[in-house]
């Protein structure tokens, strides 16, 4: 007999890969049944932000296999994992003294060791007016901005990416620093993808973090890597951090943005303090490691149907030692929309929208399984007095389905420099009118798409209307200048529930004019603010809707979003907590069970 004398049908247990995070350092030990070759993904941490215009942290260094390069041999015995932390952001204390950041610590799996990101340089103001260079490592910190021609001092160097030397290399060098037109400004941190901005090489007026580089090991793509942005004392903007978690610089004494955990993302560099000696450059982000590793070793040859004892054993161990029937469902899955920027401010933009209903790719799920659900909530709306940013809404996710947070609406005047931009989500922040930058949807990209992104607003003089263009939305982008017009973009209607419903309308922005039009979209967008002082409207709870842009009061929180899973009749669901539900749809829909998230849980099938 071809399967070894075994009769009877085939329970074959799935023989796929098998993917491990390690957010923190622990140990790897080998799933399956022994020795394996396995791709990876090492980062390490970023490094910390220097202060008194201190330049931008670089990002941990990024190594990867994945995908196609050279996989790494896995031992059965079990394996210690290091994951770096990132360092600490440069005090400036005492007065007018500001410290470097901290380099990150090294990321390690076996053979493979990325350097921890180097950190930002400090500077010395008062008599002594000197800046310290970026400090070298995975990727370069940025320099410091107290230098310059026009104080005699040369400007300052970026840290040196790709230390030690590896190839491919792990990250790139830090921007330099030093006075800009604007005045002094720092350089920033490098990225995996780019080196960092500052006054070599010149990308803007600004030290803009170098941009990291995205990866699909984990099974969807994500940026890691990004550098931080410097900061600056007396210039228009500090910089941006970089695509990959790298945090914002930030304006005097304002502080920078820390990189965002696990990312291996620099920390902002910060400004001057206003003298005061109070403001540290903020935090790299952490490291992280994963490992996508073959179950059988490649000199394994195994019929169908025949399992060694060991693999018996460690399948009955796991619980997967058993014949699995599933179902396909149809599935709706919207994340929370973003929320509205204050004080002359533009709408949140949608949250994420992704459906297979009507007639798309089902989602196969196995019988007798609990599967979790998760239901992003809507972002918060600016502050405001003083004006404070407004929060991106959070994802939702099904199985491997992930909808992305609508992108926060721009913020007027006294926030940091990025977060008077709209920004990036499932559908995009608006622009605010002095900044000019609206936030991009579809982000990141998916197919089909799960947003569009926000209205437009040009900077200075082609905007004398002033408007803050409105949010994104599902079906339609942001409305913005040319016009009065900042409403809202649309959003998609869907009858997955057995009726239909439209979900994920972006928020309204801002026109200082009686007669424009600031519409929340359809599908739950919270309407925006005319000239006078007006908070905006909040968008409604499970739909998604981006928040409404404040006039001289705070904006309007994003909508929570919404996961709905569409069965046949055949199948049993159930859901918890009591919040959710589930409904059998009656003819012409022949009995489907319909089951509702309105709050994060556990679906039962």
């Amino acid at each position: 007999m071809s399967n070894g004398g075994i009769i009877g049908p085939v329970q074959n247990p799935q023989r796929g890969s098998v993917t491990t995070s390690f957010t923190s350092s622990g140990t790897y030990t080998s799933p399956g049944f022994g020795p394996g070759q396995a791709d990876y993904l090492v980062v390490a941490g970023g490094g910390g932000g220097g202060a008194l215009s201190g330049g931008g942290g670089g990002a941990g260094g990024f190594r990867t296999s994945f995908p196609g390069g050279t996989k790494l041999s896995v031992p059965s015995s079990p394996t210690p994992i290091t994951v770096g932390a990132g360092g600490a952001g440069g005090a400036s204390s005492p007065i007018f003294t500001g410290n470097p950041g901290a380099s990150g610590t090294d990321s390690i799996f076996l053979t493979i060791t990325s350097a921890g990101g180097g950190g930002g340089g400090g500077g010395s103001g008062g008599t002594c007016n000197y800046g310290r260079p970026g400090v070298n490592g995975g990727s370069g910190g940025g320099g410091n901005g107290v230098a310059g021609p026009v104080i005699g001092v040369p400007n300052t160097t970026g840290g040196t990416g790709n230390t030690p030397p590896v190839s491919p290399p792990q990250g790139n060098s830090g921007g330099a620093g030093g006075y800009n037109p604007l005045g002094q400004a720092a350089g920033g941190g490098g990225g995996a993808g780019a080196v960092g901005c500052g006054t070599s090489p010149s990308c803007s007026s600004r030290g803009n973090g170098g941009v990291g580089s995205a990866n699909l090991i984990s099974g969807s793509s994500v940026n890691y890597a990004g550098g931080g942005g410097g900061g600056t004392a007396g210039a228009f903007e500090a910089g941006t951090g970089g695509t990959g978690g790298g945090g914002a610089g930030s304006i005097s004494a304002v502080s920078a943005t820390a990189g965002t955990a696990n990312t291996g993302g620099g920390g902002g560099g910060t400004g001057n303090g206003g003298g005061s000696g109070s403001v540290t450059g903020a935090t790299g982000g952490s490291g992280i490691v994963i490992i996508q590793q073959d179950q059988a070793a490649p000199t394994f040859s195994i019929a169908p149907g025949v399992w060694s004892l060991s693999e018996q054993y460690n399948y009955k161990k796991q619980g997967t030692w058993t014949a699995t029937a599933s179902i396909s469902v149809d599935y709706l899955v919207v994340a929370g929309g973003g929320g509205g920027g204050s004080q002359a401010a533009s709408g949140g933009g949608a949250g994420g929208y992704r459906t297979s209903f009507p007639g798309g790719t089902k989602i196969s799920v196995d019988l007798n399984s609990s599967i979790p659900i998760t239901v992003g909530a809507g972002g918060a709306g600016g502050g405001y007095p003083p004006a404070t940013a407004a929060g991106s809404g959070n994802p939702s996710i099904f199985s491997t389905i992930t909808s992305t947070g609508g992108g926060a609406g721009g913020t007027y005047q006294d926030v940091p420099a990025p977060s008077r931009n709209g920004s990036p989500g499932g559908s995009g922040g608006g622009a605010m009118f002095e900044s000019g930058i609206a936030g991009s949807g579809n982000s990141p990209p998916v197919s089909p798409p799960q947003g569009n992104p926000g209205g437009s607003a040009p900077q200075g003089s082609p905007n004398p209307a002033f408007v803050s263009g409105g949010g994104g939305g599902a079906g339609a982008s942001g409305s913005g200048f040319p016009g009065s017009n900042a409403s809202g973009g649309a959003g998609s209607a869907n009858s997955i529930s057995g009726s239909p419903v439209t979900y994920a309308g972006g928020g309204g922005g801002w026109v200082n004019s009686p007669s424009g039009t600031v519409n929340g979209g359809a599908g739950g967008g919270g309407a925006g603010s005319l000239v006078n002082p007006n908070t905006g409207g909040t968008g409604t709870a499970n739909t998604g809707g981006g928040g409404g842009g404040g006039r001289d009061a705070v904006g309007g929180s994003g909508g929570s979003g919404i996961v709905i899973i569409r069965a046949p009749s055949t199948a049993s669901l159930s859901v918890s907590p009591g919040t959710n539900t589930v409904t059998t749809l009656p003819a012409p829909a022949g009995g489907c069970k319909v089951a509702t998230f309105t709050v994060s849980g556990t679906l039962t099938t």
